[in-house]
């Protein structure tokens, strides 16, 4: 059949022809509107991965400390005394482009529902940022957005905000990225799973009212390119409501702790069409949703809106007939709206139905496996590109003396203290925070407290990593370098990653420059991942981040979570004390490079096709080594080097620390390559020098002493001194442009 005019609304819901045949031969006629705006819905790219699920195949997904695994709300993973953390990152970048502080508040609310719709108490979160350059007018609006956003609802419904990055690329002016991760705790034996079981058993819906914000907004904002008439979409962002929603959290983690439900189902991108067609489908079962009785917010929604209605602070459960007294009670007592609104059938179809018109007045019918696992899945047609596709950066500094160099670093956008950033997050809620942003390269959490009296006092690391710049010269190292980056991050805590989250940021997957990006990224991503032994345990993905036909850097973030056997050893980030040595561990046969790197940025350098292989096995020894040296408290402290070189790990060592250094540069690279190359694997410690000497022992010359901690400056070999203030005036520039 072809699509005539009657049927060309499919394609104002991003449908293609072919997809709309699709769907007629899966009902056998013509879909009314409800149906249609449901399959349209269930089969965006938002939900349905149609360009990118056919690749997160490759990545391993299987692990000694995994408990639950891609496919639920989160991923959780064993960390040891029966109890289990869940977590997982998404985004909110399309919506937060268009209204940055409610697109990055829904996109908190939502990562926090994905948590405790397993049953797991959030502890923390975390962001990772990307806007346009900082001296865009335009940047600074979605970055004071955003972060406001991401503050006013952490903040108000308890939740610490522990850690993240951001980065300001000119490639992300016009479609900035909001991802954002969670990390809950929960008994491991108690992890709830989201499919729906019993026939007859009740669908009850609990939390806000259902009202238009959010209509279409997995297919109209997150399945499609930014244009100039973002304006009108906004419409599509929803609207938060933290207190309602620490309402509903409470509310869930007491019935999860009575047993009264059967399963749970956060309410995200297309609202009660995907979360219900998701239940369904990994429970093998049918259900009947009567839109009638769906709580409005306003009243004349048609049943199309009700169903794909995107408002937030809402949850879907089925539990059994008996159970409705006891749940109605408990959400009486937490002002916790919960009406029952169908049931569990035996038919494998999604019938809706809408009493408003009569008991039994039908509004839709459609095959769940038609709606979830009938998605035509695309190949990815990949090209590599003739020649960089990124144009070069305007060049910032035009001097190539390293006197000029490391001050420029650390004012740079991507450089300097993000602490005005992070003062605008409560990071101590719920006491659990041992490391304070910008005190160690990973958030830092016990996990409970010394109950028993043994001074230990078990613990998690976390870190969000990505590059996309780095990522951009070369999606397949930039993404090893991503992961392998995380990775170092944990070590400097003493933690053993337990398993990886990600959020794989994209272009137009049909253009085959960015299929190449993501197919290339997807395959770093898996080969390290399985060298490493870690697993991915869910995540995200977010394609068609272009406006103006232009892509932003293809930016997998990754996130990772690792297990501390007690906080009370872990290293500070600064320098400790003086007289204390300064060593640099490096992976065997590691050159330190320029392309592609900050310096490079501000230089105004193209960005290379290519960077160098990746010697994973002696970067990953590294890591081993520097994590248990951590573990074993005898390091005063420890900062991997990334971004800006030797040279700016160093400043940021002396400025975390308030004491400075002396230090001498490696050997085996010219003076601007040795201070500011870049590369993964490298980490600045210092402490007594027996500690070293044990270090050096495992790694042999991997280790080099190169300095003493001492001073009221950074001095280095061959005349170059910078005082305290003069680093600390420069790292404060992120301060001042926020202000």
């Amino acid at each position: 059949m072809s699509a005539g005019p009657a049927a060309s609304r499919h394609r104002e819901l991003g449908l293609t022809d072919r997809e709309y045949e699709l769907i007629i031969e899966k009902l056998g006629r013509e879909p009314n509107g409800v149906e249609l705006a449901v399959f349209s819905l269930m089969w965006s790219e938002h939900c349905a991965y149609k360009h990118s699920k056919k690749l997160l195949g490759r990545l391993p997904t299987e692990g000694p400390h995994l408990l639950m695994g891609p496919g639920e709300n989160a991923g959780a993973v064993d960390v040891g005394d029966g109890q289990a953390i869940a977590f997982k990152v998404e985004s909110h970048n399309h919506p937060s482009a268009v209204e940055p502080f409610e697109g990055a508040a829904t996109g908190v609310g939502g990562i926090l529902r994905d948590v405790f719709a397993v049953g797991a108490r959030p502890i923390a979160i975390l962001d990772s940022l990307r806007f346009g350059e900082l001296a865009s007018p335009r940047s600074r609006y979605l970055l004071n957005g955003a972060v406001s956003g991401i503050g006013h609802y952490g903040n108000s419904i308890g939740v610490p905000t522990v850690g993240g990055e951001v980065y300001f690329e000119a490639p992300y002016e016009q479609n900035c990225l909001v991802n954002a991760m969670c990390l809950g705790i929960a008994p491991a034996d108690r992890l709830m799973r989201s499919a729906a079981a019993g026939v007859g058993n009740l669908l009850v819906l609990m939390g806000a009212r259902t009202g238009r914000d959010g209509i279409g907004g997995a297919s109209v904002l997150a399945s499609a390119e930014l244009g100039e008439d973002d304006a009108s979409k906004r419409p599509t962002v929803q609207i938060g409501d933290p207190f309602e929603e620490k309402r509903l959290l409470e509310c869930c983690l007491e019935l999860l702790d009575r047993g009264t439900l059967r399963s749970l189902q956060d309410l995200g991108a297309a609202g009660l069409s995907s979360s219900a067609a998701e239940m369904a489908s990994k429970g093998e079962v049918g259900l009947e949703i009567d839109v009638g009785r769906v709580p409005l917010r306003e009243q004349g929604l048609e049943p199309f809106e009700i169903m794909v209605s995107e408002s937030q602070e809402r949850m879907l459960c089925v539990i059994e007939p008996d159970e409705l007294a006891e749940l109605e009670a408990v959400c009486a007592r937490w002002e916790v709206r919960a009406t029952a609104i169908g049931q569990v059938t035996a038919d494998r179809r999604l019938t809706v139905i809408d009493s408003r018109a009569g008991a039994d007045h039908v509004v839709g019918d459609m095959p769940v496996e038609a709606l979830v696992d009938d998605c035509p899945l695309y190949d990815l047609e990949p090209a590599r590109p003739a020649r960089q596709i990124y144009g070069a950066p305007a060049r910032k500094l035009r001097s190539e003396d390293p006197r000029d160099a490391l001050p420029a670093l650390l004012s740079s956008s991507n450089l300097s203290s993000r602490r005005s950033l992070f003062e605008q997050y409560d990071c101590l809620v719920q006491s659990r925070t041992v490391r304070r942003p910008q005190q160690s390269d990973s958030a830092v959490l016990q996990l409970y407290p010394d109950e028993d009296g043994d001074g230990v006092r078990p613990g998690i690391a976390i870190s969000i990593d990505g590059n996309g710049r780095r990522v951009a010269c070369d999606p397949y190292h930039g993404t090893v370098e991503a992961v392998l980056e995380c990775a170092a991050n944990l070590a400097c805590a003493g933690a053993e990653p337990l398993g990886l989250t990600n959020c794989l940021n994209f272009g137009n997957p049909e253009k085959p420059h960015v299929a190449w990006q993501l197919e290339r990224s997807v395959a770093g991503m898996a080969d390290v991942l399985t060298r490493i032994g870690v697993p991915v345990v869910g995540g995200n993905v977010s394609l068609y981040n272009e406006s103006g036909g232009a892509p932003i850097y293809p930016t997998p973030v990754v996130g990772m979570v690792g297990r501390l056997p007690d906080v009370g050893s872990v290293p500070q980030l600064g320098f400790a004390e003086e007289g204390h040595e300064i060593a640099l561990v490096s992976p065997r046969g590691f050159q330190p490079s320029l392309a592609g790197s900050e310096l490079a940025k501000l230089h105004g350098a193209e960005l290379p096709q290519g960077l160098a292989d990746i010697d994973v096995g002696a970067v990953w020894e590294c890591i081993e080594q520097v994590r248990g040296a951590a573990r074993g408290g005898t390091l005063a402290s420890i900062h991997d080097v990334a971004e800006g070189g030797l040279a700016v790990a160093l400043a940021e060592c002396c400025l975390a620390g308030r004491i400075g250094a002396s230090v001498s540069a490696p050997d085996g690279a010219d003076r601007l390559t040795g201070l500011f190359g870049e590369g993964v694997g490298r980490f600045v410690v210092s402490g007594p020098p027996e500690a070293l000497s044990a270090l050096a022992a495992g790694l042999g010359d991997a280790v080099a002493t190169i300095g003493t901690v001492g001073g009221a400056s950074l001095a280095l070999e061959g005349g170059l001194e910078w005082s305290l203030d003069e680093l600390g005036g420069a790292s404060g520039a992120l301060a001042a442009a926020f202000g």
